[in-house]
């Protein structure tokens, strides 16, 4: 957003805030702060947040304040709304006013009630990972004309680019956990067949069936049993290439 669309300082892009976050939930809660604040005007408070529609439910992921969560829950209460909307139908919803939009009538009368009168509803592309839309309240109606929101779209289809990176980044590290832990407890069973062939003088195979066994008779997982006794014997905890 520029200082002239805004009335403030540029906002920081979306790609600059998700390297100053430290997961997708500060990204997006400074995102919706960032917006709120820029268009927040000329005496008019706007506040921000963001819908994630699940199948039985929907919830607010991010919030540029408790407000804005608050003003959601008007919309979960009615089950419908300009945001929900967006998000169901993946598409622009924008509500000039509260007061006279026929599309929702007693959430019209409740947002009015609570201060707002007029909203936009503009969906996130999170190319199927979900479904979720940007929601964006002012407290005067007509609010948002033409170039503001062409300028809110542009903010959330650079925010949507930098979402779908998030996401990715945070499943490749989920993997990259999961890897090492694996590779963690193989080595660690390893070890303690190791351990228990050298005390049984036995072989490989039987010395796995032995800790299999013990295993069962605990009721214990294999990789429990096996970091248990990799200690017992002096040696530490098991390491792996990963650690180093």
């Amino acid at each position: 957003m520029t200082e002239h669309e805004t009335g403030g300082s540029p906002a920081a892009p979306p790609h600059e805030l998700l390297l100053e976050s430290e997961d997708i939930t500060s990204f997006l809660d400074g995102l919706t702060a960032v917006i709120a604040q820029a268009l927040s005007t000329g005496g008019d408070e706007v506040w921000c947040a963001v819908t994630l529609l699940r199948p039985k439910r929907s919830s607010t992921v991010a919030s540029s304040s408790p407000a804005a969560e608050a003003l959601d829950e008007i919309q979960y209460h009615y089950g419908d709304g300009p945001c929900l909307t967006a998000c169901r139908e993946h598409r622009l919803v924008h509500v000039a006013d509260t007061r006279s939009d026929p599309r929702w009538p007693e959430y019209g009368r409740a947002a009015a009630a609570n201060g707002i009168r007029s909203a936009l509803g503009v969906p996130l592309e999170l190319a199927g990972e979900a479904a979720a839309a940007l929601d964006v309240y002012a407290d005067r109606p007509h609010k948002f004309d033409p170039a503001t929101i062409e300028v809110i779209q542009r903010e959330v289809a650079s925010a949507s680019s930098a979402l779908r990176l998030a996401v990715r980044m945070e499943k490749h590290r989920d993997t990259e956990a999961d890897l090492k832990a694996a590779m963690a407890s193989r080595t660690a069973i390893d070890l303690a067949v190791g351990i228990v062939m050298g005390q049984n003088r036995c072989s490989q195979e039987q010395a796995f069936d032995i800790l299999r066994a013990a295993s069962s008779h605990r009721n214990v997982k294999l990789r429990y049993l096996a970091a248990e006794l990799v200690p017992t014997v002096g040696q530490g905890p098991a390491a792996t290439h990963f650690d180093q």
